[in-house]
């Protein structure tokens, strides 16, 4: 049919930007995991609710269980506007007062930093922030147990810079009002404070020297930078402890006192060579000696380095390092724990029962009854921290990326491709390890190139195994980078070639390039870096040497290739340089804005999908003690550069930025991933506006826009997509407001597919409805329904959905409502789905015909065929406008695989379609049955009513089945089987089910009887 377009001003909603981010019926994200654990580095519980435990991770927020573990739901979202966890501590004698110090206390490179305390009374319901917003990161939180509106934070500092919100604070009024009891200095900070058990009036503090740079981590310093403090008269003074303890350089310590013996307090002190270790007072802290300097115990100590104590036992003692370790004889040996996960990092015990306790990790967090012999599950957690997302061109896609703390590389799908047991199975390894990236072949996701820490290999998922070819086959672990002939970062860059799948590109210091996957690499570039000399330096100081790759400075960092020009190809370094070829690597220009400070991390590279001469940047420069965004913009290769991010034009000024991305259907549309969330601009970056919508507060790391939707990974929080950003790329979007008419947005061209069934595990992964998305904007509530028509390309209307409330929706659906006389009226589908107040909506239409007819009417005219192929109109009908777009069914491309052709689904359809109205007369006919029965029944005295009645329940027993446990089957139940053998899969139908349909038509006309609606009736062709 020939489609009228009716040309409508629609208005853009920026203007009216509440109205695109508080609608619940917009844009929404769905979380498509994994739906396994991340890095957590805080837990805690409470005797008050022995079930009930909490997680901080370190980019995912706060998490509570209420049944031991067996299920996590997040409580922080909405009220933390920084995910990054440092301490939990809950009252003991009420449950439902929790504390959260912010800031994770594991000063990784990539750590987040926090903004202060957090206090709920209800449980973890709601939230308030009650300060302390300029501390960093926390690493304690003590309650005291007499008063918990006293409460001792133990104030870590900013991890890049110096500051002065750095020390012990206390507070005696439940976080009103913050009391700074004990400072050193702006570089010095405090990791823990104990309070002594039975006198919460000794304090314990253990001091902390600790700052990172982009090439090292700085951890301790001298006496004066150290050490464990005391007070006995709730902070009002301070003695320094230092007998029995290291005089030399101090670094991290964490404390821990029994509750059986507060006498016996155990510091985990990092220091040089042997003095580093374990120590035991046996005198409340007047001492200590040396009771362990095993290596076990202490690696990492910036990392790790916790240690606690059994509630009952005090020589029974844990430490948290690469391992979970148990000593039980006052830390003289140590065993190891199996957990699920490696890495340790916290754990709480219960103090009426040792033998329970939660325990956290690099991989979530877990809980035990048998002291440490089982656990609970981490496969319920979506706190999954990613460092990039890659996505392959199959049917449906699907994302990769390295998850920090892993192992491996993972890739989850954007929907579900085939059945299995647990969505778990859906996360697949894809080699590499857990900084990545994975970056699928294009024309083969069997293949993925991966990144470990500067390893280069070829996967193959079909039988998982990795070849690898390193560039230089050199182990880089443990080496000064001056020393390096090649740096690698440890999330080194892989790129395909957007022109030639064959070309790989790949960058250390400089761009190496291979045609053969690997088998022989060419540099085709000088050192695209600074490489500063003092910054080229062996990781860790003055104590703990450190050197994983993430501290290689120097590096190139990001690294992309045109898609409109070959041979240009953009890289950006971690040290804060932009370079350009325009020869394929023949020669380079260093194009660096010169508006830009030096030094930051150059995070992405995004040329313009559009205009060779235009690309843009993100440089993030918060590991230099620099918050601001930056996001520049280049249209001449280079000369000139154009800040897109002044801190006054939408995009807030202390966000960091680590990713852009030009949308490749519409120039200027741009999307910006920061740490608190996603941005979008419709002008070339010259405004930003929020695109947040229901995504948690979580860095967000890298973007991609993928066949109209938008594709994001997270520090924290796994893998999120926007489904269907086309109405942002329709020019009218900008321009609607409340003044404006209703608007009714051009459907993007949608693979026609079915579901698949699983089994259920939860929130994560989101997977919606089949379905063809309908954006419509209303610039009022409208007071009459609102009304969806589809119709195929011949005009016939297939499908007609009503808005109404979710209770008229069901008010029909009760199975002991009494018999009522079938109505003959125009089939519509009413959905409480389909909103009809003021706003931008979204309406999913599952891309089905009309049903057959039921006497439920909830259910009446659902679950019809799916639409074949081929082009479509919807109709908005709002009030006396009518509003008309086209779009296009397409063939799901799964169905080549299976010899299933469009004339195939055009046979199945109209099969269907007759199956559907014998269906339909079969049922109408029964209800009309029943209803006449029911009316004589109830009037027992007419004459002959007898014989009449007997006469209508022999006709109803052929269609209908008798009442009761496995009957025989009548004509009603064999036609529906029918129906659903049928509308299962895209087939086409079998010569047994066409000649079934014959022969139950025949049946049904053997019993020549009129149904009361058949004069009404469709033919049933549906072409």
């Amino acid at each position: 049919m020939h489609v009228v377009t009716i040309f409508i001003s629609l208005i853009l909603l920026i203007i009216a930007q509440t109205v695109i981010a508080d609608d619940a019926n917009g844009f929404k994200y769905r979380n498509v995991g994994p739906d396994r654990g991340g890095r957590v580095t805080a837990v805690a519980g409470t005797v008050a609710a022995p079930s009930t435990f909490y997680l901080g991770a370190t980019g995912g927020g706060v998490w509570k269980t209420e049944d031991f573990g067996t299920t996590w739901k997040v409580v922080s979202d909405g009220y933390f506007q920084s995910p990054s966890i440092g301490d939990i501590s809950v009252a003991q004698n009420d449950p439902n007062i929790v504390y959260v110090g912010t800031g994770s206390d594991g000063l990784r490179s990539n750590v987040i930093a926090g903004n202060g305390v957090y206090k709920s009374i209800d449980g973890g319901d709601t939230w308030e922030h009650i300060g302390l917003d300029k501390t960093g990161h926390i690493g304690a939180v003590e309650i005291d147990p007499t008063n918990h509106n006293v409460v001792w934070i133990a104030a870590i500092g900013q991890a890049f810079r110096a500051n002065e919100e750095r020390g012990v604070f206390r507070t005696t009024d439940g976080g009103r009002s913050w009391a700074k009891v004990l400072y050193i200095s702006e570089t010095v900070g405090f990791s823990d404070v104990e309070l002594l058990p039975g006198n919460p009036n000794v304090v314990f503090a253990a001091a902390w020297k600790a700052e990172r740079k982009p090439w090292t981590i700085v951890s301790g310093g001298e006496q004066d930078d150290g050490g464990i403090y005391k007070s006995v008269d709730r902070g009002a003074t301070w003695e320094r402890i230092t007998e029995g303890l290291p005089q030399g350089l101090i670094g991290k310590i964490d404390l821990a006192i029994s509750p059986a013996d507060s006498s016996i307090v155990y510091a985990l002190v990092e220091a040089p060579d042997d003095v580093g270790g374990l120590y035991r007072s046996e005198n409340q802290g007047k001492s200590f000696t040396l009771v362990s300097n095993e290596k076990s115990i202490r690696r990492r100590p910036f990392y790790y380095g916790n240690v606690d104590v059994d509630p009952v036992n005090p020589d029974v003692v844990y430490v948290m390092a690469n391992d979970f370790l148990k000593s039980e004889d006052g830390g003289k040996t140590w065993a190891k724990i199996t957990t699920p996960h490696g890495d340790s990092h916290d754990m709480w015990i219960n103090p009426n029962n040792p033998e329970q306790f939660i325990e956290s990790n690099d991989g979530g967090a877990n809980l035990t009854h048998t002291g440490g012999k089982t656990w609970s599950t981490q496969f319920n957690q979506s706190t999954a921290e990613l460092y990039q997302v890659e996505v392959d061109d199959q049917y449906p896609y699907w994302l990769y990326a390295g998850q920090q703390d892993n192992s491996n590389t993972i890739a989850v799908p954007s929907m579900p491709p085939y059945p299995v047991q647990h969505q778990a199975a859906w996360t697949i390894i894809t080699g590499g390890c857990e900084t990545g990236p994975a970056v699928p072949k294009p024309g083969n996701p069997d293949i993925v190139y991966t990144n470990c820490k500067g390893k280069f290999a070829i996967y193959d998922k079909r039988i998982g195994t990795e070849r690898r070819y390193d560039v230089g086959a050199a182990n880089m672990y443990g080496n000064n980078p001056k020393d390096l002939r090649f740096r690698f970062q440890r999330v080194a860059p892989i790129h395909v070639s957007p022109h030639d799948p064959n070309v790989i590109y790949y960058g250390s210091q400089y761009v190496h390039r291979t045609t053969d996957e690997g088998r022989t690499w060419q540099t085709i570039s000088p050192d695209l870096t600074v490489f500063e000399a003092d910054k080229q330096v062996i990781s860790g100081s003055p104590i703990t040497r450190d050197i994983t790759g993430e501290e290689f400075y120097s590096t190139i960092y990001s690294l992309r290739e045109s898609s409109v020009q070959p041979g240009t190809i953009w890289t950006g370094s971690n040290d804060g340089l932009v370079y350009v070829t325009r020869d394929s690597g023949r020669t380079w220009t260093n194009v660096t804005p010169r508006s830009l400070p030096s030094g930051g991390r150059v995070d992405a590279v995004e040329p313009s999908p559009h205009d060779p001469a235009k690309a843009y940047i993100a440089v993030l420069r918060y590991q230099l003690g620099d918050t601001r965004p930056y996001i520049l913009r280049t249209n001449d290769y280079g000369r000139r550069w154009t800040v897109l991010t002044d801190g006054r034009n939408g995009l807030p000024g202390d966000s960091p930025v680590r990713v852009v991305r030009e949308d490749p259907e519409k120039a200027g549309l741009l999307f910006a991933g920061t740490d608190s969330g996603v941005y979008v601009s419709f002008d070339d970056g010259g405004t930003w506006q929020a695109f947040q919508h229901n995504l948690p507060i979580t860095p967000v790391t890298d973007l991609k826009i993928v066949r109209g939707d938008l594709v994001l990974s997270t520090m924290g929080r796994g893998f999120w997509i926007v489904d269907d950003i086309s109405p942002l790329r329709q020019p009218d979007y900008q321009r609607m407001n409340a003044d404006s008419g209703p608007a009714l947005f051009a459907p993007y061209d949608t693979i026609r597919y079915r579901r698949i069934f699983a089994s259920e595990s939860g929130d994560v992964p989101n997977y919606p409805e089949p379905g063809v998305f309908i954006n419509y904007f209303l610039p009022d509530d409208e007071s009459t329904p609102l009304r969806l028509e589809f119709a195929d390309a011949s005009g016939a209307v297939i499908a007609v959905i009503e808005s109404t409330s979710e209770e008229q929706e069901n008010d029909d659906d009760d199975d002991d409502s009494e018999p009522t006389p079938v109505t003959c009226d125009a089939p519509v589908l009413y959905d409480s789905k389909l909103s009809n107040t003021a706003g931008f909506h979204r309406y999913s239409w599952d891309m089905r015909h009309f049903g057959p007819w039921t006497e439920k009417s909830g259910k009446r005219y659902r679950d019809g065929p799916l639409a074949k192929p081929g082009r479509y109109a919807v109709r908005l009908i709002t009030g006396e406008q009518v509003l008309e777009r086209d779009f296009e069914l397409k063939v799901d491309p799964r169905l080549s695989q299976q010899d299933v052709d469009v004339d195939d689904l055009r046979l199945q359809l109209q099969t269907l379609a007759d199956v559907s109205v014998l269906l339909t007369r079969m049922r109408q006919l029964a209800g009309d049955l029943n209803f006449r029965i029911a009316q004589y029944e109830q009037d027992e005295d007419e004459t002959g009513a007898d014989d009449l009645l007997d006469e209508l329940k022999d006709q109803l027993a052929q269609l209908e089945d008798e009442e009761h446990h496995h009957p025989k089957p009548k004509l009603i139940n064999h036609t529906q089987y029918l129906y659903e053998l049928l509308n299962e899969a895209d087939q086409i139908p079998g010569s047994d089910a066409v000649q079934r349909l014959a022969t139950l038509e025949s049946k049904f006309a053997a019993l020549e009887l009129e149904g009361p609606c058949d004069a009404s009736m469709p033919d049933g062709d549906l072409e």
